[in-house]
């Protein structure tokens, strides 16, 4: 019953969300907008020189060789960061993938920044983990679902076609404690994601738990919260068939 009322919740955000956007249309109100203008540029310069280090080095990347458009962007925190064999991992993915991770960064970061690490690659697929550092700092699930949706409608307004696969927040043992609030999380995100046209909801929280219903330890480094190879062999498995394949090579025409 409880999962019921978020997941309603979650809708009743969306559909409050979509409301609002159409009637500003109509009856745009200068002030609150130029309000909002002003504190989502405020938070932008603030995560800019948060993660300024960061950001630096993957301006350098892109100086030394810029990635070609049609690829595979996976963005978010630790997770995505320190996937060190994702390129090798995907090799067979057309157009490759691009590794935009930042370790110990928020699905609000990712939306701050959604220009800059995502529509600037002109990806055909965008992956997308974060949420559990969000849930970590104090913020509830519906939060985390905000977050979100503001990263979806920036990727979407500049690319429309693009696909956006949000990987599950994962069940860490350091996070156990958390565990309702991310099962809550993933339930709205998908509700959401139901709504969304050319969009999925990957389920990785699933894979991740044992039959006793609690976190795989050998999944996991001695911090209890990042991954081992074979923590990243589980998601490779998993996320593999939701990417774009190698087209089929030409039958040979029978004589």
């Amino acid at each position: 019953m409880h999962s019921m009322k978020t997941a309603l919740a979650a809708i009743a955000l969306l559909v409050a969300a979509l409301t609002a956007h159409a009637q500003s249309s109509f009856f745009p109100q200068e002030s609150e907008t130029a309000a909002a203008e002003a504190a989502a540029a405020r938070d932008y310069l603030a995560a800019k020189d948060r993660w300024h280090n960061e950001l630096a080095a993957f301006a350098r990347a892109d100086q030394e060789r810029f990635p070609a458009p049609g690829g595979v962007v996976f963005v978010g925190s630790s997770t995505v960061r320190m996937w060190t064999r994702l390129q090798q991992d995907f090799a067979r993915v057309p157009g490759g993938v691009i590794n935009r991770g930042f370790g110990g960064s928020t699905l609000q970061d990712c939306s701050l920044f959604a220009r800059d690490l995502v529509v600037r690659y002109k990806p055909r697929q965008v992956m997308v983990y974060a949420g559990d550092n969000d849930l970590a700092e104090g913020r509830t699930p519906l939060q985390v679902l905000d977050s979100f949706a503001r990263f979806a409608n920036a990727v979407r307004a500049e690319l429309p076609d693009a696909r956006i696969s949000f990987i599950s927040v994962k069940p860490s043992p350091s996070r156990e404690q958390l565990m309702p609030q991310i099962r809550e999380t993933n339930h709205v995100i998908s509700a959401y994601l139901n709504l969304l046209p050319n969009s999925e909801f990957i389920d990785i929280y699933t894979p991740m738990l044992g039959a006793d219903g609690r976190p795989r330890m050998e999944l996991f480094r001695g911090d209890r919260l990042h991954m081992t190879d074979e923590g990243y062999r589980l998601w490779h498995s998993v996320i593999a068939p939701h990417l774009p394949v190698p087209p089929a090579p030409p039958t040979a025409s029978l004589p």
